[in-house]
């Protein structure tokens, strides 16, 4: 908004012979407040206000008395403000209002800048800024911000950590929740890994393997704690993407797949070695998608996932914000890659 003070309320009240202004505001701070209160009225002045330096050489006053101003405006709840965080115009209902793109900072890795989710989210909010790595991130630049969202997996957790102590929201996407306090919204991986689970044990197969991108192993405790369940006699073991072929040489028949990533690059691993889906092995994935599914499995779709971090961001500034976890519940989606197996039939190690 680029808007100059003349147009953002009333002139200031002349003097006539030293008498006090003829609008009864003696001070300089009162007219003030009441020019910046025509300007939130009248909707010039919307969502984050710009810094107070800014704010003040625009109004032709000094930062002392725009001060004052603001806090007589934020006393009467026209107006919230947070040290740290800025000066917000609050809606009607009371809460503070932000524009829904601005002074937002996506993380994402280089790679992955084009994916569907991060193209969605950039869609819903094209103002937002991008980095593909934090570590050269420098505190003059990441003050702008009120909140970085997180796309990438190998984001530091002492760089999230450092964004909430100095006041920043933080919504990690994918990223298991607890950790210094910041908004998650991701699909359910542990409920997704224990329906693939019960899944290929009902089908019949017990050798299973799950195929992990990510370090913390919850798609696995889950298939565990299905395969118990659900069968008797039944194997799981973990394997990287790159160790998914062997497990099948070796015998295993049921494959599952803690991301996308690793679902597309473990069947074609598969299919370049001419093995036949499902016939010689089924594989299955959990994770979120559009339309280009990589193998069957328990999916969210992107756009929902965007949605949920769409209402965090224009859900409040985070002043005195608690922090909310939202899993999505995924659903089957059948890719012809999965199919039950007589019992017995497991095909013999190589």
């Amino acid at each position: 908004m680029d808007v100059q003070s003349a147009d953002l309320g009333t002139s200031t009240p002349q003097r006539q012979n030293g008498a006090a202004p003829v609008d009864g505001l003696s001070y300089k701070f009162q007219r003030l407040r009441e020019r910046l209160r025509n300007a939130v009225q009248s909707g010039d002045l919307t969502g984050k206000l710009p810094g107070e330096r800014t704010l003040a050489r625009r109004f032709n006053v000094n930062a002392k008395t725009l001060s004052k101003a603001l806090t007589d405006l934020a006393a009467e709840g026209l107006l919230d403000r947070s040290i740290g965080r800025g000066t917000y115009v609050k809606s009607t209902n009371g809460n503070a209002t932000v524009a829904k793109s601005a002074n937002c900072l996506i993380v994402c890795d280089a790679a992955h800048v084009g994916s569907t989710l991060v193209s969605l989210f950039r869609q819903a909010h094209p103002d937002a800024a991008v980095v593909h790595e934090v570590a050269s991130l420098r505190p003059s630049f990441l003050k702008q911000f009120d909140t970085v969202v997180d796309f990438s997996p190998t984001t530091p957790d002492r760089f999230l950590r450092d964004l909430v102590v100095r006041n920043v929201r933080v919504i990690g996407v994918h990223r298991e929740p607890g950790l210094y306090s910041v908004d998650t919204v991701g699909v359910d991986r542990c409920y997704g890994g224990a329906c693939a689970g019960r899944d290929l044990v009902l089908g019949g197969h017990r050798r299973l393997v799950v195929v992990q991108s990510r370090v913390e192993g919850i798609v696995a405790r889950a298939v565990e704690q299905s395969a118990v369940r659900y069968g008797q006699g039944v194997t799981v073991q973990t394997c990287t993407p790159e160790q998914a072929l062997d497990a099948v040489r070796g015998g295993a028949t049921g494959i599952i797949c803690d991301s996308m990533a690793s679902g597309r690059a473990v069947r074609a691993a598969l299919e370049a070695e001419s093995l036949r889906l499902p016939a010689d092995a089924s594989i299955l994935a959990i994770g979120c998608c559009g339309d280009d599914y990589p193998c069957s499995g328990y999916f969210a779709e992107s756009a929902a996932v965007i949605r949920a971090v769409s209402d965090l961001l224009t859900g409040g500034t985070g002043g005195g914000h608690r922090p909310a976890t939202l899993w999505l519940a995924p659903v089957w989606v059948d890719r012809g890659t999965s199919q039950p197996i007589a019992r017995g039939a497991e095909p013999e190690a190589a």
